[in-house]
């Protein structure tokens, strides 16, 4: 009986042992996030042209968009003068941790699209995208 009892002990230490031995991802420490700053303005004197233009915010992968975001129709004329820059900054979403494509798109109406692309190199955790539209 009371080896019946030593096996059953000795099985419970063995069971509770291997089960706090066991790492979870949960617990796992998680990368540094990386993240773009996205800096816009202009440095022209645009106050004669009313024409509407679209700025979206696009941050890209080799095989996807991880990111794009439109801001509001403006007037050209009301783009800010670099003491008034819009920033954004946005955390990469889904990073795997290659190289990225990020920049601006823009549309101005009547007329076309347009862009500012550039790339953030892999393991590189603040990429500003500084543009100045002209």
């Amino acid at each position: 009986m009371r080896h019946f009892s030593i096996i059953k002990t000795l099985l419970f230490l063995s069971v509770l042992s291997f089960m706090s031995c066991t790492k979870e991802d949960s617990l796992s420490p998680t990368a540094t996030p990386r993240k773009i700053r996205f800096v816009l303005y202009t440095e022209e004197d645009f106050s004669g042209d009313n024409d509407n233009i679209t700025f979206s915010l696009v941050i890209r992968n080799s095989t996807k968009t991880l990111f794009d975001s439109s801001l509001s129709v403006m007037k050209v004329k009301d783009i800010p003068k670099s003491a008034n820059k819009l920033i954004f900054e946005k955390q990469v979403p889904n990073d795997d941790g290659s190289v990225l494509t990020t920049g601006f798109y823009y549309t101005i109406e009547n007329v076309g699209l347009s862009w500012y692309i550039d790339t953030c190199s892999a393991g590189q955790l603040l990429k500003v995208i500084d543009y100045s539209f002209k």
